[in-house]
């Protein structure tokens, strides 16, 4: 079978800094393969633009295997594109059909403030790990794999949470760019846990705490975060930080 060759219109997002005035500049790129990822699509742009002297379009990616949750983009109005339960990188071009029209932008959110182009700071999302994403009590050397039985109900569920990438990809579905389902995941990932426990009460006040903070909009359980994120992490985590913030807030947070 032959392969498949496209000529495409792209509409991307320009924007020198994260203090300049943006708009949406419009380039052609033809002879782009089926085969092609999307992100081996826009760096033939960026040869072509280099030839022509022109700017490249700055975006963030790394490993380009759907694991670190760089390629954050919105494309024609979802994010990470058409597919469901995959990161940009991960999205080939047999998407799409010759002569289609793609609409490029970066994440929309006070919180994640554009750098250049594409690309946005996403450090938020540190600070709300650093806040109490984390252990940090004393549990002694590495214990037997069997010392601490866990039910593999409840060890299955941490792994789901562990699982986010934090792309920010909830964030930017949300109508209230809300990052409950990225905080959540990493709530629910060490309070399912007993090595977690020491710590949730204080864990989920200062989190949340962060979370807001940093100026996330709040959640309206519309659903948009689980139906867009490429590890589709589920809602019942917000459920569940809902619950360790209200024993934490009603109780105190000692412990």
């Amino acid at each position: 079978m032959s392969e498949r060759l496209m000529n495409l219109t792209l509409k991307i997002w320009r924007q020198t800094s994260g203090n300049a005035k943006g708009k949406f500049e419009t380039y052609k790129v033809e002879g782009i393969s089926e085969h092609m990822s999307f992100l081996e699509m826009l760096d033939v742009l960026n040869e072509q633009l280099l030839r022509d002297g022109t700017d490249p379009v700055h975006f963030d990616h790394d490993c380009r295997e759907g694991i670190c949750g760089m390629c954050s983009l919105y494309i024609n109005g979802k994010p990470h594109g058409p597919k469901d339960a995959i990161t940009t990188c991960q999205l080939h071009m047999r998407s799409f059909k010759d002569g289609d029209i793609i609409v490029i932008e970066p994440w929309r959110a006070s919180a994640f403030p554009v750098i250049k182009d594409l690309a946005v700071d996403r450090t938020s999302f540190d600070r709300i790990m650093q806040a109490g994403g984390y252990v940090s009590v004393n549990t002694g050397g590495v214990p037997d794999a069997n010392e601490i039985p866990i039910p593999k109900p409840i060890a299955d569920e941490a792994m789901d949470a562990a699982q986010c990438i934090g792309c920010g990809a909830c964030v930017a579905a949300c109508k209230n760019a809300s990052a409950m389902l990225f905080t959540s995941a990493k709530v629910s990932q060490l309070a399912l846990l007993p090595q977690g426990h020491a710590e949730r009460k204080r864990r989920a006040l200062a989190m949340i705490e962060q979370h807001d903070a940093e100026g996330f909009g709040a959640c309206t359980n519309t659903g948009a975060c689980e139906a867009e994120c490429p590890k589709e992490i589920s809602i019942t985590h917000i459920a569940r930080l809902n619950r360790e913030y209200r024993a934490a807030a009603f109780s105190g947070s000692e412990a």
